[in-house]
């Protein structure tokens, strides 16, 4: 019994002190072991997990396009304010390709990336062969264009227009404002005014985003330093752009916009953005989760689109206006083209009571990136921009009428993505439940070091009292008080006997 009660003991101990030493290490090496697993997934390197998700974006991606349509073009053209109506959403499948991918000695890699648009009747409410009543970009866009031309070019000009049987409204097919029409305009124009317009014969407003790439990125593959990992290195060989005023407009900050360096903190984030001419930051709003992953959500700042007089740092995208619009004029062939959050959301309110029909929300006109910090990958996102075209009464073209000067809204789209099935799987399960589970194991590991410990203890107090109590019951009382025999012999009896003489 005493050697079962002893072994038990030790065991207790030994089991003790193995949890402990356990959940100690993996409380000191556990975070340092997700940290490299980490480091080493998200490099961009073929073979890292994320690698094939960096190459072609396996989830689901929509952009939905919503017009405004203009109610009452003759009113407009009279002077009245223009009455717009929402129309969409056109929802189109959203497929990216990465091509020409080479990698290079000082720790980049540069890359086409191809965008490929499908239309999904089925997701949305209209078709691209339904009629709308918009601007004329090309007229309206040329008129601006030519204001401060001599009088005489600008008669030439409206007389080739009225030859041609322009109108400041046209009324056009979906797929044609998208994708692009046939316009004599364009040839009339570029033969009164050389080099005024820089294509041919048609003109659509998504015709060069079909179907096309956006620039030759080239950007760090965080081999050699994680922290870097994703941010672009150079665009179309440029390390910054030269469509703005300023240096630091014209700075190339970020990412390409697809992932983030990992182990992100809550403040904000760069991407350079073609669509935009520019870089963007948006800023840290609240964390939360997306389907049981940990996520950061940035949002654009009020100040993203703020003139230079609101906010002095983006007085180099000037000329400006109100604040909430940019003019990209110098990135669109000098066309009168401003961009904006849709229905001026977060601009002066005097853009929306310009016109009638506009009813801003950030629940529905916000952009954000839901992004998983550990890793920099985005969850969830939504990025949306306006398209906005400048109008108004040009002396000299009688096609623009008494037209005032307004930022008159074309279209606002959004490009829309969640990971979802068999990614969201692997991602959750790989980069978060493992680590979590690591995490309450280590933490239940020490926890059951201390009863075991405690046990182990107390059976070897119990068992030491036990000893002393079955070794007293074993001796008598005077064994107990006289543990040497012999001491007892030679008591008192054989004591010298006192002299009595």
């Amino acid at each position: 019994m005493a050697v079962a009660q002893r072994r038990l003991s030790v065991g207790l101990g030994l089991a003790g002190l193995a949890c402990a030493l356990l959940g100690g290490c993996m409380l000191l090496l556990g975070p340092l072991i997700v940290k490299q697993q980490v480091i080493k997934n998200v490099r961009i390197d073929p073979s890292s997990i994320s690698f094939q998700m960096w190459k072609d974006i396996p989830v689901p991606f929509y952009m939905t396009v919503h017009f405004f349509e203009v109610l009452n073009p003759k009113q407009v053209l009279r002077g009245e304010k223009p009455v717009l109506r929402q129309r969409g959403p056109y929802v189109y499948r959203e497929y990216r390709v990465k091509t020409n991918i080479t990698f290079h000695d000082n720790d980049t890699v540069s890359f086409l990336e191809y965008r490929h648009l499908f239309f999904q009747p089925h997701l949305s409410n209209g078709t691209e062969d339904e009629y709308i009543v918009v601007p004329n970009i090309m007229l309206m866009g040329a008129a601006v264009m030519v204001e401060k031309l001599p009088n005489f070019v600008k008669l030439l000009l409206s007389g080739a227009l009225a030859s041609l049987k322009q109108e400041a409204f046209m009324n056009r097919t979906v797929g044609e404002i998208m994708w692009g029409y046939d316009d004599p305009l364009i040839d009339a124009i570029n033969m009164i005014i050389p080099g005024l317009l820089p294509f041919k014969g048609k003109f659509g407003l998504f015709m060069d985003f079909n179907n096309s790439n956006s620039g030759l990125f080239t950007v760090h593959r965080g081999m050699k330093n994680i922290s870097q990992v994703h941010l672009v290195d150079s665009w179309n060989g440029l390390k910054k752009v030269n469509y703005w005023r300023s240096s630091q407009c014209n700075m190339i900050n970020g990412t390409a916009g697809e992932m983030w360096p990992p182990f992100m903190s809550p403040t904000s984030l760069q991407f350079y953005s073609p669509d935009a001419c520019r870089s963007l930051t948006l800023v840290y709003e609240q964390s939360g989760h997306f389907q049981g992953v940990p996520t950061y959500r940035f949002v654009a700042p009020k100040t993203l689109f703020a003139n230079g007089t609101d906010y002095p740092p983006n007085e180099g995208f000037c000329p400006c206006m109100q604040s909430g619009i940019q003019n990209v004029s110098t990135c669109r062939f000098n066309a009168p083209m401003f961009i904006s959050h849709p229905h001026f959301y977060n601009a002066d309110p005097s853009l929306v009571n310009a016109v009638e029909g506009l009813h801003p929300s950030k629940e529905q006109h916000g952009l954000f990136l839901d992004v998983h910090p550990m890793t920099g990958i985005p969850m969830n996102c939504s990025i949306k921009l306006q398209l906005n075209l400048y109008t108004k009464h040009v002396s000299g073209i009688i096609q623009t009428g008494q037209i005032k000067p307004v930022v008159l809204p074309l279209l606002w789209f959004a490009e829309s993505g969640s990971i979802e099935g068999s990614v969201l799987k692997q991602f959750y399960t790989n980069l978060v439940l493992l680590p979590l589970v690591m995490e309450y194991l280590q933490y239940i590991l020490l926890g059951l070091s201390v009863p075991l410990i405690v046990s182990a203890a107390l059976l070897m107090a119990r068992r030491k009292e036990h000893k002393v109590t079955e070794s007293l019951r074993l001796k008598g009382p005077l064994e107990v008080i006289y543990p040497n025999p012999s001491a007892l012999a030679e008591s008192p009896s054989s004591a010298p006997s006192p002299d009595v003489s």
